[in-house]
């Protein structure tokens, strides 16, 4: 007999019968290879709406004794993995969505006893006929069920973390919900998995954790895990098959999350833009901007810079190993943007170590962020930016170093300037708009150096190619000469049409900029 606290059977039925159900099964092979072995302890952790407690319900369904899942797999790619059948409906199952009993109880530690009460209740209904030293004492009762039994238990934990969501201030109950996990979990012979989903990874204090027996899955670094903390190329190449919507476009607008090389799509969005046949901010819907607002608007550790530049579409480096793993205890800039990458509005380079805005869906969640509130020099570059596009396509150069000037003059407040990367981000920021059209791309390598911006149309965009090139108390000429010695044209591989030359020079004793534009033509 299993046992079940919200058990996770039907609600995974209500999933694969969903009308997009993407299959993601293989994550019990991974599971089934780490049962009763010294990575019996996984948390898993990733943003709101990406798939947690479906894989919960799903690990639940499989392993839980009280029913037959045969067919319910059956259709699955697991069904033909060499460990299926030895671990399907093999354990007692412990499921439990934190959030229920918190949102029951005024504090962690009725949390905790109620938590307690309620899963004793379910053994001693199934197991009272066992003589039990003490049915009050959880891990008495589950050592004494495993000993008689020799069935061992999965213990699956949604929303694990959603005590230092609601009371992110209270440290001595954090220790004390961490400390109960630790003397529930533990070194326990019973256990066969224990398996933990929320946004956070698990909660630091002083050198180790409390929970340090886990092997931890995040958004900095998935690992193993990565194929399934959402959908991925292939999968989202086929559902744009299967419901006839543009596979560039649904890349543009919701692929962006690099885990240590797999290309990861948000899964809700997704879902929704197939069955809708739209691209909408779908996953940001679910959320409330105020979050990433609370974040963005400090202005402590230079984040107001950074957030700019982030916008602009650079590539910040952050360090996240600092990171408390909470959402108050801020020592630097690196541990506001760790703590963003978790929450999704960020994505993590692992190689690079850097962080960046993923899509076109969370790039309009920043914008809607920084509509007021000391935000207006941004703003305004932003939505003059299709004006500078269509007069660098029109080969305005007066007009075109007249903008970007202005662009330059109205930050001066919010970036360093007269250094070279603040430069590439006025430049950024003055093209803004240009991300609707064309891909981007910063210090491209091609020829024989790197190419300081570059514009690539996207599939079906009448538009033509630019490169870009910046100097410094040099000329506009200098930099279109550059272009052509160094021939960045190499960096658009497979690109045949109209190309756009652009050179700009900022000088810096007068704070003015001059700009020249040719235009070539690059033959199959």
């Amino acid at each position: 007999m299993g046992i079940y606290v919200n058990p996770g059977n039907e609600e995974f039925k209500r999933a694969a019968n969903s009308k997009i159900y993407v299959d993601k099964t293989m994550l019990l092979a991974f599971t089934n290879q780490n049962l009763k072995s010294e990575h019996q302890n996984i948390c898993v952790s990733r943003p709101r709406r990406f798939g947690k407690s479906m894989a919960a319900n799903m690990l639940s369904a499989y392993y839980g004794a009280e029913n037959d899942s045969h067919a319910l797999f059956k259709p699955y790619r697991i069904s033909k993995d060499s460990s299926f059948e030895e671990h399907i409906n093999k354990y007692n199952v412990i499921q439990i969505n934190m959030i229920d009993f918190m949102t029951r109880t005024s504090s962690v530690e009725e949390m905790i006893d109620y938590l307690q009460r309620r899963i004793l209740w379910d053994l001693k209904k199934a197991y009272g006929q066992l003589e039990c030293f003490d049915w009050n004492d959880l891990v008495e009762v589950l050592q004494t069920i495993y000993a008689e039994t020799k069935r061992a238990f999965v213990i699956i934990i949604d929303e694990w973390d959603c005590i230092f969501r609601k009371y992110p201030d209270n440290h001595e109950d954090h220790i004390r919900y961490l400390d109960f996990l630790r003397f529930w979990l533990k070194g326990k012979s019973y256990i066969a998995l224990a398996y933990m989903t929320g946004i956070l990874p698990i909660k630091k204090y002083g050198e180790h954790s409390a929970l340090n027996m886990f092997d931890e899955y995040s958004m900095t670094n998935q690992r193993e895990l990565a194929e399934f903390t959402g959908f991925t190329e292939a999968e989202v190449q086929e559902l744009c098959r299967q419901y006839d919507m543009p596979y560039d476009k649904t890349k543009q607008w919701y692929d962006g999350y690099d885990l240590k090389g797999v290309q990861i799509y948000n899964p809700r969005s997704v879902v929704m833009s197939m069955l809708g046949h739209d691209y909408d901010s779908y996953w940001t819907k679910t959320e409330t901007y105020e979050a990433l607002k609370k974040y963005i608007q400090m202005n402590q550790y230079g984040l107001k810079e950074l957030t700019t530049r982030l916008i602009a579409g650079e590539h910040i480096p952050v360090n996240p190993d600092k990171f408390q793993n909470d959402m108050t205890t801020f020592a630097s800039a690196d541990d506001v943007l760790t703590l963003l990458v978790h929450l999704g509005y960020l994505t993590y380079d692992f190689y690079a170590q850097t962080v960046c805005i993923p899509n076109q869906e969370v790039q309009k969640e920043f914008i809607n962020c920084i509509e007021d509130g000391g935000w207006e020099p941004v703003m305004a570059a932003i939505r003059q930016s299709e004006d500078l596009m269509e007069a660098t396509l029109r080969g305005d150069e007066e007009y075109v170093a007249q903008q970007i000037q202005q662009v330059h003059e109205e930050n001066i407040s919010i970036l360093k300037y007269n250094d070279e990367n603040s430069l590439a981000c006025v430049l950024s920021l003055a093209y803004y708009a240009a991300k609707k059209t064309h891909e981007i791309y910063r210090e491209l390598a091609g020829g024989k150096g790197f190419a300081d911006l570059v514009f690539v149309p996207r599939k079906h965009v009448e538009s033509p190619a630019m490169i870009v090139e910046l100097k410094w108390d040099q000329s506009a000429q200098t930099a279109l000469d550059q272009i052509r010695e160094k021939k960045y044209d190499k960096t658009l591989k497979g690109y045949h049409g109209r190309l756009l030359l652009v050179g700009i020079n900022y000088r810096k004793a007068e704070k003015t900029y001059t700009c020249r534009i040719e235009t070539e033509t690059i033959n199959k």
